[in-house]
């Protein structure tokens, strides 16, 4: 006669601490409408989340417009020209507020949605997959302020003062005067700091392209020499002014971020070589 094993209570009962879905070695398994009602959970957490940013955000934008006008005022201001901002259309101050209560209440809310964002793949993740991921998404936002700050406080200056001082140093016409408006300058700088954030995502690219095995270590090094030439080229088209010092100002952080990517990629290629001969002797 067969007997069946018998079995204890706090055998039957799963974990307290680890969910049925999600295991801590070998990551969670769920349905496919599981993954639709938690991802769908995760939206509503992380819109609400905006939502609430941006009711702060509507309170802190008129405290915003001074520090995001900084730049151009000071540029007119070292142009010897009124430092003034105009708005022409009865709604335009109006939309003004609103887009910049919208774009403070996502940098408000990040933290949050980014929480929603791992809550939302960490259970379908190894163990060892999490503390990467965690790695990984703390570097993309660290890289993209970084992005920013160099826009800000480096580029947007640069920038302003040649556009603002061709009108004096170029063929200027004496009766053609500046006449800014705020949602155009608005956009602009929001063009310009989103672009370079992005620019200075550079490492995580490499990152990608090292972990599916398209680039390695060994061949960013030995073609970082036409790396380096597509950036000086791309430096002297972007850079505003014509001297050799302030194109220079630009390549530094690119030269040094494509470095940072091969240091990277190093790492990804040496813990996947690493992977494959503790498997090879197992």
């Amino acid at each position: 006669m067969n007997y069946l094993p018998m079995t204890t209570d706090s055998q039957l009962e799963p974990s307290s601490s680890v969910p049925p879905t999600a295991d801590p070695e070998t990551g969670g398994q769920m349905t496919f409408f599981e993954h639709l009602v938690e991802l769908r959970k995760r939206i509503i957490h992380a819109l609400s989340a905006t939502v609430i940013g941006a009711v702060i955000g509507w309170y802190l934008a008129p405290r915003f417009i001074f520090i995001i006008a900084r730049p151009i005022r000071k540029a007119l201001i070292d142009a010897k020209m009124p430092d003034e901002l105009v708005f022409t259309g009865p709604t335009e101050y109006l939309g003004l507020l609103i887009t910049l209560s919208i774009y403070l209440g996502i940098v408000l809310a990040s933290p949050y949605i980014l929480y929603q964002v791992w809550l939302f793949v960490a259970p379908a993740l190894y163990k060892h997959e999490r503390s990467a991921i965690t790695g990984f998404l703390f570097s993309t936002v660290f890289l993209f302020l970084g992005g920013i700050a160099f826009g800000y406080f480096v580029m947007l200056p640069q920038l302003l003062k040649f556009l603002i001082g061709i009108s004096q140093t170029g063929p200027g016409i004496p009766f053609i005067k500046p006449l800014i408006k705020v949602s155009e300058y608005l956009d602009l700088i929001l063009t310009v700091l989103l672009g370079l954030g992005l620019v200075f995502e550079i490492p995580i690219l490499i990152f990608f392209l090292s972990v599916f095995e398209i680039v390695t270590p060994k061949f960013l090094i030995q073609n970082s020499k036409y790396a380096i030439l597509a950036i000086t080229i791309l430096a002297a088209v972007i850079t505003p002014t014509p001297d050799a010092m302030t194109m220079l100002i630009f390549m530094t952080p690119m030269v040094g971020l494509y470095f940072l990517g091969v240091g990277v990629s190093w790492a990804v290629v040496s813990r996947r070589e690493r992977r494959l001969a503790a498997e090879s002797r197992g």
